[in-house]
């Protein structure tokens, strides 16, 4: 029999075995020591689905062999030779990359923050060369760029806004999907438009497709930067290798992150050559491009273009927007947002934190990043039978926080 529960379960202050870690995020009192494919499991054995991935980070799932296998045949080549020289591995995704982006140059960094502030900076130079000092920045509310001081600035995040001041000025927020907005508030200061494909942390919110090719149009058009913020939906996240492909354009200047390295820290500054316009001295990083992260880069893309990789993403992608939908008609939610394994579901009630920590409870990892909305971010080798067995487990959260 189903039990129905008035509340999810509290978190408690942490016990004493976590206070040497900064509190800097609400978390539940467990610690995971092991992973594979969808699965963790923590310190007392207990076993979890995981849709949430490191936040789309583990794009093949917990503990690949093949990432472990290209991480431990790198290290006992080369961990680190420096930036201050090419290294074979570098060399070798920084290729891949571009080639399959069509843009000509690559940064390699360490997160996804990094690459955007990169992004900003490149962005600025550009202005400083080309366009008589602009630096202004378009970009959109609710958007979400990272935790630098600049990438704050950039974003639109909610409860942001008197946080860390002074922020970095140059930074003007319009609505997503909003062409005239933003044609509104070019001026001769704008340099660039910089905004997510989907914005992820706002609670996965689609730019729509024809939205981005007017864009493209318009940036062409007032001869400013299209920056594009794929550090969640890179990487094979919406089926295809980059959102913007959907739209059947291309940036000048892109940003990747999260599952470039399948769980490693790795990210990516990607720039068109009439866009790339650092010289020597103007970016830089002590591991930036280092080997054995590059080593793991080259893994992942390598596994995400093999023949049918992609195409089984968007399979699965639908299936789970499928069995999602059936949800929301049984327990009266709201529409399924996103494309391919990024999606959301409206629960239309501010129930989200309780779903989540009940979910949790019953074994099953997801995350709430609205207070009424529920975000799916599974890998990339996710099953169908993975995802009957979330929905099992959601079905009866949903059931109780309904009766509660």
């Amino acid at each position: 029999m189903m039990t129905t529960l008035s509340k999810a379960p509290a978190i408690h202050p942490p016990p004493d075995q976590f206070e040497s870690v900064m509190d800097i995020a609400r978390r539940p009192p467990l610690t995971f020591v092991s992973g594979q494919g969808s699965w963790l499991t923590d310190a007392e054995g207990r076993t979890y689905l995981d849709f949430v991935q490191g936040w789309a980070v583990n794009c093949l799932g917990h503990s690949p062999t093949l990432l472990a296998d290209a991480l431990a045949a790198q290290a006992r080549r080369l961990i680190n030779c420096s930036p201050a020289f090419y290294n074979e591995p570098m060399v070798r995704l920084s290729s891949r990359l571009a080639r399959a982006s069509g843009l000509h140059h690559v940064f390699l960094a360490n997160s996804g923050a990094e690459a955007n502030e990169g992004a900003i900076k490149l962005a600025r130079k550009f202005g400083a060369r080309q366009r008589n000092g602009a630096f202004e920045i378009i970009t959109m509310e609710h958007g979400f760029h990272g935790r630098t001081l600049a990438t704050m600035s950039a974003s639109g995040k909610s409860g942001w806004e008197q946080l860390f001041e002074p922020k970095v000025p140059g930074f003007v927020k319009v609505p997503l999907n909003d062409l005239a907005a933003i044609e509104a508030a070019i001026t001769p200061r704008t340099v660039a438009v910089m905004l997510e494909p989907i914005q992820g942390e706002a609670g996965v919110f689609e730019a729509d497709l024809p939205f981005l090719r007017g864009l493209r149009a318009l940036t062409r058009e007032r001869g400013i930067l299209l920056i594009l913020d794929e550090i969640q939906t890179g990487i094979g996240r919406t089926g295809s290798l980059f959102c913007f492909e959907h739209a059947g354009t291309t940036p000048d200047i892109m940003t990747l992150g999260k599952g470039l390295g399948g769980g490693v820290p790795l990210a990516a500054l990607l720039a068109h050559r009439d866009a790339s316009s650092f010289e020597h001295g103007d970016q830089g990083g002590t591991f930036n491009g280092n080997p054995l992260m590059a080593a793991a880069g080259l893994a992942v893309i390598d596994e995400i273009m093999k023949p049918g990789f992609l195409a089984r993403v968007a399979e699965a992608g639908d299936y789970l927007t499928r069995s999602l939908q059936a949800l929301a008609r049984r327990h009266g939610a709201g529409a399924i947002r996103g494309r391919g394994l990024l999606l959301a579901l409206d629960l239309k009630r501010n129930i989200a934190a309780r779903a989540v920590d009940l979910a949790r409870a019953r074994g099953l990892l997801i995350n709430g990043p609205r207070p009424d909305t529920i975000r799916f971010m599974p890998s990339l080798t996710v099953t169908n039978e993975e995802i009957d067995r979330m929905c099992v487990i959601l079905d009866s959260v949903l059931a109780d926080l309904t009766l509660a």
